[in-house]
């Protein structure tokens, strides 16, 4: 069969990734001072950091509506046998419900729930890409992507949370705090939710360093097939660090940076790095 894998720009994989696995990206939007703009298309991180840097608010985010996916899904449902979409988890956008409501009006679209953001969900839609170069029937590949949900594990260390501040998402008091102690949290995704993990303390690459081998050492529950390595705009060095720990603790198939587009650096600002892979 003819297959087509699309997801939303949440997923946040690189253009040679999308080029390699032949997939479609179909952005969210970015809202700057009440205007609109589709994400990495006609906005970018970078944008958005010196936005703010410069007194701008805070950028938000706004899903895909029910009518830009029947427009998307229409002219790929002819040219496909099939069709498999995947979105950003239900809990974080209302992405995933608009997309399945478009795809009540196709008999040949499939709509899947990451239950993940950035390449957590990242990692499901390249191994929906190569099921599909397999020959899967696309059922048998929805299966598989909803069964492997609960298998990503994804998480984040913040320098700053001064973004998550201004857009809302805890208080002043709490990131004077955590500024002035040099804390730097730790965000998890469980069960398609965000959760604040462990609070590492100290300078940011150190507490970088200590948390990527935190992550994976000491451990045999990983497949060693790929990991992502997802930063908003981190020093090169502290990146290549850190593929360099990978790279030592477990011996991945593949280590694969990408840097986080607009969704995830509307909301965790700069110097934001995390590490994303499936458990067996």
């Amino acid at each position: 069969m003819n297959i087509k894998i699309t997801a939303d720009s949440t997923c946040d994989l690189s253009p040679e990734l999308v080029k390699k696995y032949n997939i479609d990206i179909l952005p969210l939007y970015i809202i700057k001072e009440g205007k609109s703009y589709k994400d990495m298309l006609e906005i970018t991180p970078q944008d958005i950091f010196e936005h703010v840097n410069a007194g701008g608010a805070i950028t938000s985010t706004a899903a895909i509506n029910v009518a830009d996916y029947i427009d998307y899904f229409t002219p790929l449902s002819k040219e496909y046998d099939a069709i498999i979409h995947i979105n950003i988890s239900a809990e974080f956008s209302s992405c995933n419900q608009n997309a399945r409501t478009a795809a009540e009006d196709f008999d040949n679209v499939y709509v899947v729930d990451s239950r993940n953001l950035s390449t957590g969900s990242g990692l499901l839609v390249l191994e929906a890409a190569e099921a599909a170069a397999e020959g899967k029937e696309p059922q048998e590949i929805v299966d598989m992507l909803n069964e492997l949900t609960s298998k990503v594990e994804a998480s984040f260390v913040i320098e700053k949370l001064d973004y998550l501040r201004k857009g809302g998402r805890c208080s002043a008091l709490a990131a004077l705090g955590a500024n002035l102690l040099s804390l730097r949290p730790c965000i998890e995704v469980k069960n398609g939710k965000m959760a604040v993990g462990k609070k590492y303390r100290g300078k940011f690459n150190y507490c970088i360093e200590k948390y990527v081998s935190e992550r994976i050492s000491v451990r045999n529950d990983i497949r060693t097939k790929r990991i992502f390595v997802t930063h908003s705009h981190c020093e090169k060095s502290l990146v290549d660090s850190v593929k360099k720990i990978v790279g030592n603790t477990l011996k991945f198939d593949e280590i694969i940076e990408t840097t986080a587009g607009c969704t995830v650096s509307s909301h965790c600002g700069p110097n934001t790095l995390g590490i994303l892979f499936i458990r067996k």
